[in-house]
């Protein structure tokens, strides 16, 4: 049997090129679908919007999720073990709040 090879081709206009900065995920489920929510905390600021949203299906989220620990592995081997804090909400930004 022949497989053919799917050539897709994936546009990356300059806008989107750009990135997203986020330093929290907010992952929510339901029986059909996941919801991921990238978010940018600020320090000293009480609030955080919603930079983007993903909406996967939990076949796709599970790719995902095995792409991500696949990545992380290859990035720990040349890179070192990425230090993480116990499991839970923790804000990125500890200490005194600066004004000015």
């Amino acid at each position: 049997m022949d497989k053919q090879q799917n050539n897709v081709q994936i546009e990356l206009t300059d806008n989107v090129a750009q990135g997203i900065y986020s330093n929290l995920a907010v992952i929510a489920h339901s029986s059909s679908e996941f919801v991921v929510d990238f978010v940018q905390l600020m320090p000293g600021m009480p609030k955080a919007k919603v930079q983007a949203r993903i909406i996967l299906t939990p076949e796709h989220a599970k790719r995902l999720m095995f792409a991500l620990a696949d990545n992380v592995k290859k990035y720990e081997s040349q890179n070192g073990e990425i230090q993480t804090q116990e499991r839970g909400f923790h804000p990125p930004f500890v200490g005194p709040v600066g004004e000015a």
